[in-house]
């Protein structure tokens, strides 16, 4: 009688799933990969989809594509609302899926620390619907306020208020004061767009708080000396449609973009286990979970101590990369070679930090490698030398690069689209016909932000 073939359930098709289905690539298994989308998305690049400088198609590339050649593998497209470990079953648009391993790598989402009615007004930066609609959001404001007379409602439409001072709201920040004073200043008649307040505020005592002191400074005095608005202990304590309240102060705002902190993904609930506080799953030194030697966890969703460093593992691609590979081989090894179930006897995960980057603006960016802290331009290639390297297809790797070198040459951020339904908001509408509207000279521009019609 032939053996039966064991069935691999890999929820979520980020860094750590695909990189535990790139390793059971010579298992003698099923492999069956969820995803709620047909594509496996490159995150630490999403912001500059919603800053109008990458396209959509850039950053994602579709997951059966990624596993074409593959033969051991299935791709299901729809999200997993529940597993049962009792039983080893997922249930997915409510149908129920066996499985004989499971490995759960379903992400994070954003948190809004029990203030989830924020989330309409202040939206976050997780998918690429969420940047879509941000991109929709700074563009239109920018056309609202070429066509506004009202001062207070202007200047409220070229405020923008990113709240979170890590990786993505440190670089969702310097994106868009570049866009206001180097890409758009030149498009529009009647307004200097340059005037755009961009303030970032977080409520620590220092940006970027996962890199050392001297380079959170340095990131600090690099976006205030672009235009940034830097204010550090501020914590926000109301989001409405018109703006912000940090304490007694209040600042109207059309655009508050969400970046201070994420929860795992609602999943985790439903498996019954102990989870620390933003809801992820406590795993033990091989990535499963205690008292299931099947089922692991990886990425986002892990909460995982480094028994080397005796240090949490970071919420970072590398990490979930290292943690998708580590799982793989324990799978495969396990699968073919019918070693041990009991996790004791299992390699325990270490996480190998090569180093930490984040961009800033043009020629800025911070960098910590092994100890080496530098920042500038030579971290600014870096970076993009190390991003480029991570995106999945040749083509993504071409085009981006192609594209960064035109906006570094041309100053010039071609996806300015406005998709999808526009809802066009002006209090006091200015009045512009072909025979009296008349640009702003140029030798006046800077010196006016509306001119009468």
């Amino acid at each position: 009688m032939a053996q039966r073939v064991p069935n691999v359930v890999v929820i979520g098709a980020g860094f750590a799933g695909v990189h535990v289905v790139k390793q059971l690539r010579k298992a003698r298994c099923n492999v069956a990969i969820f995803d709620r989308h047909n594509y496996h998305l490159f995150q630490p690049l999403l912001y500059q989809v919603a800053s109008a400088a990458l396209s959509p198609g850039d950053i994602a590339y579709p997951i059966r594509r990624i596993f074409r050649s593959q033969a051991n593998v299935s791709v299901v497209l729809g999200e997993v609302q529940s597993i049962n470990l009792a039983k080893k079953t997922i249930t997915v648009q409510g149908l129920e899926q066996d499985y004989d391993f499971l490995v759960i790598a379903a992400g994070s989402t954003h948190s809004y620390f029990g203030k989830d009615e924020w989330a309409k007004t202040a939206i976050g930066l997780k998918t690429i619907d969420d940047a879509l609609d941000m991109r929709k959001r700074m563009l239109m404001a920018f056309e609202e306020a070429e066509n506004e007379l009202d001062e207070v409602s202007r200047r409220s439409k070229l405020t923008f208020v990113i709240v979170g001072g890590g990786p993505t709201g440190v670089e969702l920040a310097g994106a868009l004061r570049e866009i206001a004073v180097k890409d758009m200043q030149e498009d529009f008649r009647n307004i200097d767009t340059s005037s755009a307040r961009v303030i970032l505020f977080d409520g620590n005592d220092r940006l970027i708080k996962q890199f050392p002191p001297s380079l959170s400074q340095r990131a600090k005095e690099d976006l205030e000396r672009m235009g940034v608005e830097v204010r550090l202990n501020s914590r926000v304590t109301n989001v409405d449609a018109t703006g912000l309240n940090i304490g007694e102060e209040r600042i109207d705002a059309q655009n508050i973009f969400w970046a201070a902190g994420v929860q795992a993904a609602g999943v985790s609930h439903t498996l019954g286990v102990e989870l620390d506080r933003a809801g992820r799953v406590k795993v033990l030194p091989d990535l499963s979970i205690p008292g299931h030697p099947e089922v692991f966890v990886a990425g986002d969703l892990a909460s995982v101590t480094d028994p080397r460093t005796n240090e949490p593992v970071p919420g970072l691609a590398p990490a979930a990369m290292q943690m998708g590979r580590h799982i793989g081989r324990i799978l495969r090894n396990q699968i073919n070679d019918g070693t041990t179930l009991d996790p004791a006897n299992r390699p325990a995960f270490h996480y190998v930090d090569k180093g930490t980057l984040a961009t800033i603006g043009k020629n800025r960016a911070v960098a910590d490698i092994r100890g080496w802290k530098f920042g500038g331009f030579f971290a600014w290639l870096l970076w993009g030398f190390v991003h480029l390297m991570f995106l999945v297809s040749f083509r993504s790797k071409v085009f981006v690069m192609w594209t960064w070198i035109w906006n570094y040459l041309f100053n010039s951020r071609s996806v300015r689209l406005i998709t999808g339904d526009v809802h066009y908001s002006v209090r006091k509408v200015r009045d512009v016909t072909p025979s009296d509207y008349h640009p702003v000279p140029e030798d006046v521009k800077k010196d006016v932000v509306v001119t009468s019609a």
